[in-house]
C-alpha cells in the first residue's frame, strides 16, 4: 500500500491562512497536526493556559497523544469528534483523509462549556489531573472561554466542510501536477479514479464504508502502527496485533466451515478492541459450553451481531455496557445468545433489520447489510435447519438467538 504524506497534497501556508482567519473570526483557538499529533503549522490563538501546558515536556508529549488519539477518533467516524482533551478542555478534530488514508487533523477548541453540559464529553485520553493542579495554572483554566455545546457542534460542522473542500481541491491539483509526468495509459489510469472517488462522494455509498473488509483494516493497521512506533504505546501494539488476526482470519476462512472454537476466538478478538475503546464502560462474558467447540459452524456468523450491539446499543447509550456471549447444545442444534443492555431499538427499526430482502439503508452507525448478509448465507448452508431470533426494546437492550443445526454437512 502506498503511503502518502500530508505535505504531498496539501501545503502547509494554506492550512495556516485557514487556522488564522477562523480563529479571528471565533474565539476558539486551532492547529494541524500529523497522524502523530504533532503540530505542521504554527498554533492560532492558543490560550494562556494550552501554552503552559505544551511549555512543559511531560504536558506536552500528553497533548500530543490528545491530538493524535482525537484525530484518530474523527477518521474512524469520517466526521467531527468532539471530546475533552487530558487536561480538560473541550477540543474538536477535524480528520483530514487522503485516499483512504487518515493523514492527520485539523484540531480546534480550547474552550469550556457550561458546567451542566461538560460531563457529556469524554476524555479523549485519560486526565492528567496532577498536571494542571497549581494554582496558576486553574487560574488560567478558568479563563477559558465559555461555549455553548451547539456552537461547539456548529463549528466543527463549518470546519469539516471547509478542510474536506481544501483536501479535495488541493489533492486534485497535485494529481493533475503528477498526470502531466507520466504516459497516456497512467494518465486515463488516474483520471477514472477521481471519477470514481467522485461517484462514491455523490453515491454515500454508506454500507461499502462501514464493511470490515482487508483494505479498510490494511489501513487501520497502518495507522496504528504509525502511533505504535511514535508513541511506544503498548495499548496501541495489542490493537495491531489484534487486528493482524482479524484481518488473518477473515482472510482465511472466507467461505469455509471452521471449528466454533476459532470463530470465539475471533469473536473476543473483536471484543477486546472495543474493550480498549470503551475502557472501563464496557465489560464481556462469553460463556461457551466445551462439548460444542468442536463442531464445525459458518465463518464469520457472530461478527456482525456483536457489531449490533455497538451500532444499535452502545453508541447512543450512556454509562457502561454489558455484552454476554452464550453457547450450549440443545437437542441437534449448536445455540447461540448475545445478550446487551444497550440502547436498544424500536419496533420499527428491529422491523427493517429483520427485513433481509430490503436494500433501504438504516439511519445512524449500521446499514444493517451484515446481518442480513449472515441471514442469507446461513439459509443457504442450512435451508430451514436454521433459525434467528432477535428481540428488543428501547433503554433495556437487544437480545440474539442464533440455532444452527449441529449436524452441518457440505458446502458454504
Amino acid at each position: 500500500m502506498e503511503l502518502y504524506h500530508l505535505n504531498d497534497f496539501i501545503q502547509p501556508e494554506t492550512l495556516q491562512k485557514v487556522q488564522d482567519e477562523f480563529t479571528r473570526a471565533t474565539e476558539f483557538a486551532a492547529v494541524t497536526v500529523d497522524y502523530r499529533g504533532e503540530p505542521v503549522t504554527g498554533y492560532s490563538n492558543f490560550s494562556d493556559f494550552c501554552m503552559m501546558m505544551r511549555n512543559n515536556e511531560q504536558c506536552r508529549q500528553c497533548c500530543f497523544q490528545s491530538d493524535a488519539h482525537g484525530g484518530l477518533e474523527a477518521a474512524r467516524r469520517n466526521r467531527p469528534a468532539i471530546y475533552r482533551c487530558h487536561a480538560g478542555p473541550v477540543d474538536f478534530a477535524i480528520p483530514i483523509m487522503i485516499r483512504g488514508q487518515y493523514m492527520g487533523a485539523f484540531m480546534a477548541g480550547q474552550v469550556r462549556l457550561p458546567d451542566d453540559e461538560m460531563a457529556r464529553l469524554e476524555f479523549v485520553v485519560r486526565h492528567s489531573k496532577e498536571m494542571v493542579s497549581s494554582r496558576e495554572v486553574k487560574a488560567a483554566y478558568e479563563k477559558l472561554p465559555v461555549m455553548s455545546y451547539e456552537k461547539v457542534v456548529a463549528a466543527s460542522s463549518l470546519m469539516f466542510t471547509t478542510v474536506n473542500s481544501i483536501v479535495e481541491k488541493d489533492m486534485l491539483k497535485s494529481e493533475n501536477e503528477e498526470l502531466k509526468g507520466n504516459n497516456i495509459k497512467l494518465v486515463d489510469e488516474m483520471k477514472a479514479r477521481v471519477v470514481l472517488e467522485r461517484a462514491l462522494k455523490d453515491a454515500e455509498m454508506k454500507a461499502l464504508y462501514s464493511q470490515t473488509n482487508p483494505h479498510f483494516l490494511f489501513n487501520v493497521l497502518s495507522t496504528m502502527g504509525n502511533l505504535a512506533i511514535s508513541e511506544k504505546a503498548e495499548k496501541t501494539q495489542e490493537l495491531v496485533y489484534l487486528l493482524a488476526e482479524m484481518l488473518r482470519y477473515s482472510v482465511k476462512n472466507m467461505n469455509m466451515r471452521i471449528p466454533v472454537e476459532e470463530e470465539l476466538a475471533q469473536a473476543e478478538r473483536y471484543l477486546q478492541i472495543q474493550k480498549i475503546r470503551y475502557g472501563d464502560r464496557l465489560s464481556y462474558e462469553i460463556d461457551v459450553s466445551r462439548d460444542m467447540r468442536h463442531h464445525l459452524m459458518p465463518s464469520t456468523v457472530l461478527m456482525p451481531f456483536l457489531e449490533n450491539c455497538f451500532a444499535h446499543g452502545f453508541d447512543f447509550k450512556e454509562g457502561p455496557g454489558e455484552i454476554k456471549l452464550l453457547g450450549f447444545i440443545a437437542r441437534d442444534d449448536l445455540v447461540f445468545e448475545i445478550i446487551d443492555n444497550g440502547a436498544g431499538m424500536t419496533s420499527e427499526r428491529l422491523k427493517r433489520v429483520l427485513d433481509f430482502d430490503s436494500s433501504e439503508p438504516l439511519e445512524g452507525n449500521s446499514t444493517g447489510i451484515g446481518i442480513a448478509n449472515v441471514y442469507k448465507r446461513l439459509a443457504h448452508t442450512y435451508g430451514d435447519r436454521f433459525k434467528l431470533t432477535i428481540k428488543s426494546k428501547p433503554g433495556e437492550g437487544t437480545f440474539v438467538r442464533i440455532k444452527l443445526d449441529k449436524s452441518l454437512r457440505g458446502g458454504i
